[in-house]
């Protein structure tokens, strides 16, 4: 289960529709082993595309050293899907390459959706979200 405060969800979902019509990404890094998302870090798509996304390299290499030196991991990485239900397509689940992190789509289709996935050597599974006003 991807437990998450309604601060990082509400972030989330309006850097989803600040980013639209092109698919928004990022990630939410935690304290290492934690499995808790606390820093929100908003990510530029590099596609510029309304049906993919890619983090910029430059950009990946700053936050992974960054993380590095605060001793986090990635424990959301989430992006939109603009047109389509938030469900991850062939090509996220090729490039899904964080085994333990929680996958968040949201879809800004007719119907709203926010999910979490993990995806783990191909295979995806939902998980449910649990909203919490703070992890105390």
């Amino acid at each position: 289960m991807l437990t998450i405060t309604q601060d990082l969800y509400d972030r989330i979902v309006a850097h989803a529709k600040a980013d639209a019509p092109d698919e928004a990404c990022g990630v939410i890094a935690g304290p290492e082993g934690s499995d808790r998302p606390e820093r929100f870090v908003p990510m530029l798509n590099a596609a510029r595309s309304p049906t993919f996304y890619e983090f910029d390299s430059m950009e990946q290499f700053r936050l992974d050293k960054e993380m590095r030196e605060r001793d986090e991991e990635q424990v959301v990485i989430y992006h939109s899907h603009t047109a389509t239900e938030a469900y991850p397509s062939r090509t996220d689940i090729s490039l899904a390459q964080e085994p333990g992190a929680h996958y968040v789509l949201v879809s800004l289709a007719e119907e709203f959706q926010f999910r979490s996935f993990r995806i783990v050597d191909g295979v995806v599974t939902e998980e449910p979200v649990q909203v919490v006003a703070s992890y105390a």
